[in-house]
């Protein structure tokens, strides 16, 4: 499957929302530390998540640690300065989707880190900041998960048509 990466996650219920997707789509979330919140937080909790849900979430001390453990194939960073949209992008197992703060997005030395081709973005308004990020995740996620065949799902034939 993919890797789900928060870098430096700001607010608990986002992430507990990406713990949930995490869970139920089968990929493996990374959190990138500092995190703005601490794991036990009681709004994180209130999505509603238990320890089953946790299973598939690691936690990294830097970017650099992430990298250097995981080795992703690709790395896609979701930004609003990306040049390609998502959805033109073809997924592979292995690969990882990264996102940045809530309050200030990927920084700009890990994007330009990437690659402008590894810079994707969502399409949204002429005049619209951003989109919540649990939102953004889910969105890049499943399009992600389509086209693996929603490997994994109880109905992959089904499903993927």
């Amino acid at each position: 499957m993919l890797d789900i990466v928060l870098y430096q996650p700001e607010i608990p219920p986002n992430t507990g929302n990406i713990i949930r997707l995490c869970a139920n789509t089968g990929f493996t979330l990374h959190l990138i530390e500092p995190i703005g919140f601490d794991l036990d937080d009681k709004k994180l909790r209130r999505a509603g998540l238990d320890y089953l849900e946790f299973q598939s979430l690691q936690v990294h001390k830097s970017w650099e640690s992430y990298l250097e453990k995981v080795k992703p194939n690709n790395v896609y960073g979701l930004s609003t300065k990306g040049k390609n949209c998502f959805s033109s992008v073809q997924y592979k197992p292995g690969d990882c989707l990264l996102f940045g703060p809530e309050t200030r997005g990927l920084p700009v030395d890990i994007r330009h880190s990437l690659g402008e081709d590894k810079v994707i973005r969502l399409p949204m308004q002429p005049d619209s900041r951003s989109l919540n990020l649990s939102n953004a995740v889910s969105i890049v996620t499943y399009e992600a998960w389509r086209q693996l065949g929603f490997d994994g799902s109880y109905d992959t034939g089904e499903l993927a048509k």
